[in-house]
């Protein structure tokens, strides 16, 4: 098991071969991601019956459950989702605003990748897929830190995105998801100054 420092250094050195993907590229990756998403769904399920199993003997009342639980339909939606993403138009490079000034000099604000993004978020599995893919799709890194209550069925999807990438000929490390859910570990991943450029505390 990488320590999140491991998972930092891989996501800094990642990202900028991320950035430099095609729109073609950041596709194919998602749509491997989807496909591979689906291959596997029995084993995505099987991850998550133990995550229920856990929560429900921790006492989560059945709003929470219902929110943890997946199954092959909700598999199938996280996937279709990853198709929506990917046929959504690439954001990376379009220029927003060009103004030329009275010496000749063009100014103008162009949608660049952020680099490496840092996701905290609690016990919605489909969140690890969502986020993973945005990311990617926008040409950045991302370190997902999800709840423990889904620490297995995040374990699963993570290793499957991963994989998915790894086939596509694709850089795998530019999503990591961190195993150690203790606060400490959530602290940690919020003054990671130097390897996180942009936080989102979900």
């Amino acid at each position: 098991m990488r320590t999140l420092m491991q998972i930092a250094e891989d996501a800094r050195r990642s990202k900028y071969a991320v950035a430099k993907l095609g729109t073609n590229d950041k596709n194919r990756g998602i749509l491997a991601i989807a496909d591979t998403l689906m291959a596997h769904a029995d084993e995505i399920i099987a991850a998550n019956r133990i995550d229920i199993e856990n929560g429900r003997a921790a006492g989560l009342n059945d709003g929470l459950i219902d929110r943890l639980m997946l199954d092959e339909k909700r598999i199938a939606g996280i996937a279709e989702g990853c198709r929506q993403v990917a046929a959504l138009p690439d954001p990376v490079g379009e220029v927003l605003w060009m103004h030329k000034r009275p010496n000749g000099l063009n100014i103008g604000q162009k949608r660049v990748p952020m680099g490496v993004i840092g996701i905290i978020y609690e016990a919605r599995p489909n969140v690890t897929v969502d986020a993973a893919v945005l990311c990617f799709k926008a040409g950045s890194a991302c370190i997902l830190r999800g709840g423990k209550e889904a620490i297995r069925s995040n374990r699963c999807a993570a290793e499957l995105m991963r994989g998915a990438l790894v086939q596509a000929g694709l850089p795998a490390d530019c999503i990591s998801l961190v195993q150690d859910t203790s606060h400490e570990t959530a602290n940690e991943l919020m003054h990671l100054d130097g390897y996180v450029d942009v936080l989102i505390p979900r």
